[in-house]
């Protein structure tokens, strides 16, 4: 048997004992039909296939496919639905591949900025900094010209975001993965 579980940042390939045959990889889904429950099992099931992909030296054995899949089908997906995820995800589905890393990425803190920014505010935060990030890109290190802080600010309030709250989640973004993940979606739902 053959499977080829596809995860976002790398192929893992798995081959066993040629006798078996290997399934049919389903066509890729759409990312709009893919749940948030779905992606959290799927990224459940990542974790238990990479334990396995941890223990295997040289060929895989029947044993440890089986152990892959039931991994899968532990986290609550069928294997065809695995590898359909995965390979939209292998695909180039930027949105889908955005919505995985959220999955995969911590909860923020309670009440920090990032548990409570809405989907919204991180939309107008991803229209503002694409705006900011060219005037920011000609400073090369300086402090901005008056010129240009007030071309930010107008970026920044343009996008129906208020300033002290695009600083906040600014400021709140090196430390907090769920929201640098959140903000890359808004960014890609934006770009798409």
């Amino acid at each position: 048997m053959r499977f080829a579980f596809l995860a976002a940042a790398s192929v893992l390939a798995f081959a066993a004992a040629p006798a078996v045959a290997a399934p049919a990889v389903p066509a890729a889904v759409v990312q709009q039909d893919v749940t948030d429950a779905e992606l959290a099992s799927y990224a459940a099931a990542e974790e238990g296939v990479r334990a396995v992909q941890a223990q295997v030296q040289g060929q895989i054995t029947a044993e440890q496919q089986a152990a892959m899949v039931a991994a899968i089908e532990g986290a609550g997906l069928t294997l065809d639905r695995f590898n359909a995820i995965s390979q939209s995800v292998q695909a180039g589905d930027e949105i889908l591949a955005a919505r995985l890393a959220v999955a995969r990425a911590p909860e923020s803190p309670a009440g920090s900025v990032g548990a409570t920014a809405t989907d919204a505010e991180l939309g107008q935060f991803a229209t503002a900094m694409a705006a900011v990030r060219p005037i920011a890109a000609q400073l090369n290190g300086a402090a901005p010209t008056a010129e240009q802080q007030a071309a930010m600010a107008e970026a920044i309030a343009s996008s129906g975001l208020a300033l002290e709250r695009f600083n906040a989640i600014s400021g709140a973004l090196a430390a907090d993965q769920r929201l640098q993940a959140r903000v890359a979606l808004a960014a890609a739902r934006s770009d798409g």
